[in-house]
């Protein structure tokens, strides 16, 4: 018998397919503009923001993948609003989760013509989902509001389920770390990461991304027995970004590594020796932050 655990499973998604990052940081001026072509050229049709939920096991992310007949999150919104009002809507996520991420707190947007009230459409919409996705808000937001430009701030959790055996109802949720961990040394090396820095050593192999440096505005472990939390909110996220950090902080807690090698390994920007990029299960991207006056409703 082999019990899958956090670094057993770290190995095993270097196997998966290569999926998108959420991006370069966009300029005021990129924002102002394309939030200004999209309000100009959808002016017809209101514009809806819902804040959703999904258990993301069984979808090849969130975007979709034209022609590929992968089932994501993307694909099922879209679907789920033609059904409900015979219109085809484009959403906009405010990032493109990777294979087998979830959400709690992802926010979308999309232009309607349906006479289907703001607030209404959370109620509307689940007879059309699979009931692995839901929708927990939904609002009018400005005409020039977009998903992912106008996000001042996303968090996400990885979640370690700590206990001597796997537990069947966190498995989903959670990698499994049975191991005896220094968590105030994780903690120390989790501070590491705050500030402004070049995370090009924490992304996946191979990224095209030009710009690297991402805004970490705060990085803790929380232990809510038998979870163990790694928290981070920032500006942006590059692909594998947080599931490297995390990887890296395990090992730290095992005392394979110190706090210490955390401003070391930021500043040599060689993803060759950063910790092991744990499993997508484990993420979740908890909350996204707007401008309030974004949704004046």
């Amino acid at each position: 018998m082999t019990r899958d655990t956090a670094l057993d499973s770290a190995r095993a998604a270097g196997q998966e397919a290569p999926s998108e990052s959420e991006g370069e940081p966009r300029s005021e001026e990129h924002n102002t503009a394309r939030s200004a072509k999209q309000g100009a050229g959808q002016s017809a049709g209101r514009n809806i923001a819902l804040t959703i939920a999904y258990d993301g096991t069984d979808y090849f992310g969130f975007q979709s993948q034209a022609g590929a007949g992968l089932p994501t999150i993307q694909e099922a919104l879209e679907t789920a609003v033609s059904r409900l009002t015979g219109e085809r809507v484009h959403v906009e996520g405010s990032g493109r989760t990777d294979t087998g991420v979830h959400a709690w707190g992802q926010v979308v947007n999309f232009i309607t013509k349906s006479p289907i009230p703001p607030e209404r459409w959370r109620l509307a919409l689940p007879p059309y989902l699979p009931d692995d996705i839901i929708v927990r808000e939904s609002v009018e937001a400005l005409p020039c509001f977009h998903a992912r430009f106008h996000a001042l701030s996303k968090t996400y959790i990885y979640q370690f389920y700590t206990g001597p055996a796997p537990s069947p109802f966190l498995s989903r949720y959670s990698c499994h770390a049975p191991y005896k961990l220094d968590i105030p040394a994780m903690s120390e090396a989790a501070a590491g990461f705050e500030g402004s820095h070049d995370f090009r050593g924490f992304c996946a192999a191979g990224s095209k991304v030009k710009n690297h440096v991402r805004d970490i505005y705060s990085c803790e472990i929380i232990l809510e027995d038998p979870l163990l939390k790694l928290i981070v909110r920032g500006n942006g996220f590059l692909t594998h970004m947080v599931r490297t950090m995390g990887g890296t902080l395990l090992e730290v807690g095992m005392g394979k590594r110190s706090p210490d090698d955390i401003p070391r390994l930021l500043r040599l920007r060689d993803r060759r020796l950063s910790g092991v990029t744990l499993a997508a299960r484990g993420l979740i991207l908890d909350r996204v932050q707007y401008d309030e006056a974004m949704f004046p409703g």
